[in-house]
């Protein structure tokens, strides 16, 4: 089973979206960057990491940079999962090369089929 880990403040978003996930994935949450960063610093490495952005103390931003400085996590993929949807952060999220930016809410058999997508697309690339 992939393993996905969820970071989101919002311990709402994060019993929803895990309950949407959990019959196809295998997922860790975390309440915020500092408690993904600790998961992270002791092995953990997922298929994907679905990062809010907006959060107190370390946003999306700062934890999305701090993940990809991890060298065993460099080639998995994250994507942005907020209430933002905007052009400007969607530019970011792009400059900083995340593998999606996807916008809450969502249905969920397009945020399924989304995930499925980055997925695949990752795997294939390190194939």
């Amino acid at each position: 089973m992939k393993k996905i880990l969820l970071i989101d403040d919002s311990e709402v978003s994060l019993a929803k979206t895990k309950n949407i996930l959990k019959n196809k994935y295998d997922i860790l949450t975390a309440n915020s960057g500092f408690a993904a960063i600790t998961h992270l610093s002791k092995g953990y490495v997922p298929d994907l990491i679905l990062l809010d952005v907006l959060m107190p103390e370390m946003d999306g931003w700062e934890a999305y940079n701090l993940i990809k400085g991890i060298c065993l996590l460099r080639d998995v993929p994250i994507a942005f999962f907020t209430s933002l949807d905007n052009e400007t952060d969607k530019t970011q999220a792009s400059r900083l090369g995340a593998a999606d930016f996807i916008s809450k809410p969502l249905e969920n058999d397009e945020l399924i089929q989304r995930i499925e997508s980055i997925i695949c697309k990752f795997e294939s690339k390190s194939a």
